[in-house]
């Protein structure tokens, strides 16, 4: 089923959640900043500056970073951070805080990817520092919906396969097998391979899903 929200309202959504995300950012210590994220081996302020980079380029750039890369994608997304993180955390945020209302993007036809990023992204960062923010139902379920209907940048259709997933708070649901429940935002990270947030989420469907992760 086609999805029936629009690009301009998933748009409105990345940028709300990317406003929350640079508020929750504003009073981080140099500690903070430095701490790992659940995204590999990326600090909080690469997160942030990878964020940066993917707002801030268009298809033709991206292209052009990847070819000098020779496609190495490690290679690629260090540069990236290279040429988006600041001098100082300060300068980090200030860069995150002007492509906020960016609708740049090296795939425009692929809003929901871009809205995935910063919902993702943000509780890469929110999670281990203990911040309480969530980004809304709304956007949530978007991403849900995207990342169970297919493999995009990460296996999100194939590790639920076979599963039955059904959000508590929101109307996500899909698929059909053991059941796998809990908040939106818990079963879109799992899904975009964060194991931590199996904890979150219950069903006797969880440990085949978590075997996978």
């Amino acid at each position: 089923m086609p999805n029936a929200v629009s690009p301009a309202d998933l748009w409105a959504m990345a940028h709300a959640e990317r406003a929350a995300l640079a508020d929750d950012l504003a009073d981080l210590t140099d500690d903070q900043w430095a701490q790992p994220s659940l995204c590999g081996q990326w600090t909080v302020e690469e997160v942030v500056a990878h964020l940066t980079a993917g707002a801030s380029n268009t298809r033709l750039s991206w292209l052009r970073s990847a070819i000098a890369a020779r496609f190495d994608f490690e290679k690629h997304n260090a540069r990236q951070l290279a040429e988006h993180r600041g001098a100082t955390p300060a300068e980090t945020l200030n860069r995150f805080r002007a492509i906020i209302s960016s609708t740049t993007s090296p795939a425009a036809r692929q809003t929901l990817a871009w809205l995935g990023e910063v919902v993702v992204h943000a509780q890469d960062i929110r999670r281990p520092l203990g911040l309480p923010r969530t980004p809304s139902v709304e956007a949530a379920t978007e991403v849900a919906r995207f990342y169970a209907s297919r493999d995009f940048t990460v296996a999100s259709h194939s590790v639920i396969k076979g599963l039955r997933l059904e959000a508590t708070d929101g109307p996500f649901a899909t698929g059909a097998g053991p059941l796998v429940s809990g908040s939106t935002i818990a079963l879109v990270m799992a899904m975009a391979g964060r194991a931590t947030y199996c904890d979150d989420l219950t069903g006797p469907g969880l440990p085949t899903l978590r075997s996978r992760l």
